[in-house]
């Protein structure tokens, strides 16, 4: 029996609770009649034109997208402005969109947690837990064997979808690496906890100069991970394909899709 998008937000809050999802946050149904029924789903990190143009082409009904479209409060969704654009084209292809951001970082097959699995991890547990102590932001864990900082950063490179920044570290390519802390997109509001900073290595997304810099300072003084930054986009697009496997078994009748399009935004790098 084909399932209305009623029914789906109902498996999809069970898969990835709408209330775990942090405060700031905006998860949930962005656009889409309830009463409509779905066929086909696309997920997707980003819900940006390409994308959509996907789904379009595709016929999907709805689009599951990592990062909310609705992040931040708007006062127009006019066509002229490309969210009120985006929005309009999925209204008129009777295609539905829900973002499953924080709600599906923090649960236990979670985007940290894909990451963490896919680097064969153990013993892993999150840097910032939630009341169950099993759920929660980010990831640490130890390597099966010891590897060096370099060694990871490769391992990392071959894992990861290729995009224009690729990885980039701040440490000693030859320093030894048995404990791994993680966290999938931007991570360094985790940089001060301390199961990262005892950690060996941090790898996680958008890593900006000040607060890298002052955790590499401080890591002269008192030890602390080196700092692998890798792709916003390609560190949290290894998790689609679970989220889109959880789907398919809870509702086999449905059609779904992974998208492939690199939604990272950066498109060339010159390296001096």
């Amino acid at each position: 029996m084909t399932p209305s998008l009623a029914e789906l937000l109902t498996t999809i809050d069970r898969l990835w609770p709408f209330a775990g999802a942090e405060s700031w946050d905006a998860a949930g149904l962005v656009t889409g009649d309830p009463d409509a029924a779905v066929h086909r789903v696309l997920f997707t990190v980003d819900a940006v034109a390409e994308t959509i143009d996907e789904a379009i082409a595709e016929r999907a009904d709805l689009v599951i997208a990592h990062h909310p479209l609705l992040l931040r409060g708007v006062t127009s969704v006019a066509e002229d402005r490309y969210k009120g654009s985006l929005l309009a084209r999925l209204i008129r292809a009777d295609c539905a969109l829900v973002a499953a951001h924080t709600n599906a970082d923090v649960v236990a097959s979670g985007t940290s947690a894909v990451l963490a699995e896919r680097l064969g991890l153990s013993d892993i547990r999150p840097i910032v837990p939630s009341n169950d102590m099993a759920l929660g932001l980010g990831r640490v864990g130890r390597l099966a064997e010891p590897t060096t900082v370099g060694r990871l950063a490769r391992r990392l490179a071959a894992i990861l979808p290729p995009t224009a920044t690729g990885v980039r570290v701040a440490g000693s390519f030859d320093d030894v690496v048995n404990t791994v802390a993680l966290c999938g997109g931007a991570g360094d509001s985790l940089l001060s906890e301390p199961v990262v900073r005892t950690a060996d290595a941090y790898i996680t997304a958008d890593l900006r100069h000040h607060p890298a810099s002052e955790s590499r300072e401080q890591s002269k003084l008192s030890g602390g991970p080196a700092l692998i930054d890798v792709s916003h986009w390609a560190s949290e697009w290894l998790w689609l394909e679970t989220a889109a496997a959880e789907l398919r078994a809870a509702h086999p009748e449905l059609t779904v899709v992974v998208s492939e399009l690199r939604t990272d935004p950066w498109d060339f790098q010159i390296v001096q």
